[in-house]
């Protein structure tokens, strides 16, 4: 049976619960130990997936298909402990069960209520990320903030589960904020005695406490804390900002807090080692020796979550390439002006990543447009690659009414087109080409150099499709389509290139999805190895300042 930790939020949202989990996770690989990450969502939504990036960021695909919170993007580029439809759960996957079994007549008339039918229904979606597998420890993070009515019956089901398996082999961990208020010059500890007070009102008291700071917390305020909280000094945690989020397992484990976990559940305490991360991961995304600038042009800029997954690719690239990325974000929107292409001229690499709806669609292509006719490092994500091919067949094939489908279903030309096993869809919750699929690369192109192999599989979401009845036109003019999927006989352009452009790379699939910290991935670090060989050969030196 694995040991179990549960990690909850108080006083304010995004004070960084997904990243802390992660951190944690990391600490016990370097010990040996197996483990598996957990993300219980409160809404009431079945999956993210058909949510705006404006209520919940982007939304992370696993090799399973599932649309899931972004957290478990932190999961994976943190750990080696592969995520999928287990390991996100919400309210609505959880009542939707509930109920269906209701209907079905599985309570045998009885009267269905929260507790015990729906925490016992969470307490067995936990339990079921680790059936059949063999893991030491479960890390389930529990989504929204101590004191949320949404939150209630997932907070009494891991309540009961700490009850259910003793101490020694569940603990809790509870992310909170001791803010600095500059006017007196002093941190506050009352915020997180008041949110530590709001978890002991339901039966929940926490074994550690990880304390978000501007400041470094001194032995007097870890003190008060640990007095007015009633949890041990040694298991009072820093969690200061810092410089790179990659740094906080290096935070954590400086506090031994590896030590005190190990400790509560009973393990085996060995020290483990985080030598590898700490000089190939965080001494160099720290200090650099080149720097480059990459403009990402989207519809969703402004929002630090949105393209997430996609900052962090670059992030990782940038390390492999002993840089550091400074992102430009642009507003598609704003790209059809002359200031807009002006802003792109400032930069060393274009891209554009994927999304939905007609809006700053036009923008995209006028982007994609500079990068191909200025010889610019390009590289397109998804909507990104179909905009690529509506700009090659409007200014290259001449096709200037070309266009997609999902934007102008009566287009003369439709270039990007449905897929075929979208026609009959009428629901939109999970009904999208998701999740991992094979793809064959063509020898002699840009996407085998990065790679290094004919077969790949990568993570798709999305319903359109580069249309096979141009592929001919495209091709004779210089448009190489370097990745395919072979379905039922039809080969889907998976990845497409230009031939003469220094690098000009496009995918259908995200290939964000697969990077970590330790191990870019191959598009991105190429996409960033010639953004910076552009930069060098115009002799420009480089931001002195991040953009972002």
């Amino acid at each position: 049976m694995p040991k179990y930790i549960f990690i909850t939020g108080g006083v304010v949202s995004s004070l960084g619960k997904g990243i802390a989990s992660a951190s944690i996770g990391k600490l016990l690989e370097a010990k040996g130990l197996k483990v598996a990450l957990q993300k219980l969502d409160p809404y009431i939504n079945v999956d993210p997936g058909t949510m705006s990036p404006y209520q919940h960021g982007e939304v992370y695909v696993t090799d399973d298909g599932a649309e899931t919170d972004l957290d478990l993007g932190h999961y994976e580029r943190y750990t080696n402990s592969p995520v999928g439809h287990l390991n996100n759960v919400t309210a609505g996957q959880i009542y939707y069960s509930v109920i269906t079994k209701e209907r079905r007549g599985d309570y045998l008339g009885g009267t269905v209520q929260v507790v015990p039918h729906i925490t016992d229904e969470i307490k067995e979606r936990i339990r079921a990320v680790s059936r059949g597998k063999r893991y030491d420890v479960v890390l389930s993070e529990i989504g929204g903030t101590a004191g949320d009515i949404e939150s209630l019956p997932f907070l009494e089901a891991v309540r009961q589960m700490r009850q259910e398996l003793g101490p020694e082999n569940a603990i809790f961990i509870h992310l909170t904020l001791v803010p600095y208020i500059r006017a007196a010059a002093e941190l506050k500890t009352k915020p997180t005695q008041h949110s530590v007070g709001r978890l002991r009102e339901i039966g929940i008291q926490p074994d550690i406490l990880l304390c978000r700071t501007e400041k470094r917390l001194s032995q007097e305020v870890r003190a008060k804390i640990a007095l007015f909280c009633n949890v041990d000094l040694e298991a009072v945690i820093e969690a200061r900002d810092v410089r790179s989020i990659y740094e906080v397992p290096l935070m954590f484990k400086d506090q031994n807090l590896d030590r005190v976990i190990c400790r509560y559940l009973h393990i085996g305490y060995r020290a483990g080692n985080l030598a590898n991360w700490k000089t190939k991961v965080v001494s160099r995304a720290l200090h650099p020796k080149e720097k480059v600038r990459i403009a990402i042009v989207g519809k969703y800029v402004e929002l630090q979550d949105a393209y997430k997954s996609i900052h962090e690719a670059l992030r990782h690239a940038g390390i492999a390439n002993d840089a550091r990325v400074y992102i430009r974000k642009v507003n598609s929107e704003k790209v059809i002006s002359q200031r807009g292409i002006g802003w792109l001229s400032k930069v060393d690499g274009i891209l554009v990543p994927g999304g939905f709806g007609y809006r700053g669609i036009e923008g995209k292509i006028r982007a994609i447009q500079y990068a191909r006719e200025n010889q610019v490092p390009f590289l397109g994500i998804c909507l990104g690659m179909q905009c690529a091919v509506i700009e090659f067949a409007r200014n290259v094939l001449g096709y200037k009414s070309a266009n997609s489908t999902e934007f102008n279903k009566k287009t003369a030309h439709p270039v990007i087109s449905l897929l075929e096993e979208q026609h009959e869809v009428s629901n939109l919750g999970g009904t999208m080409r998701l999740g991992a699929a094979p793809c064959d690369l063509e020898k002699s192109t840009k996407a085998y150099a990065a790679y290094g192999t004919e077969h790949i599989s990568e993570r798709h979401r999305h319903r359109y499709e580069f249309n096979n009845k141009y592929r001919s036109e495209f091709v004779k003019k210089g448009f190489v389509i370097s990745g395919v999927y072979q379905n039922e006989g039809a080969k889907l352009a998976e990845i497409v290139e230009l031939q003469g452009h220094p690098w000009f790379v496009a995918s259908q699939f995200h290939p964000e999805f697969k990077s970590k910290p330790d191990k870019p991935h191959p598009l991105f670090r190429e996409f960033v190895a010639k953004a910076l060989e552009l930069k060098r050969s115009e002799g420009n030196p480089g931001p002195d300042q991040p953009i972002t």
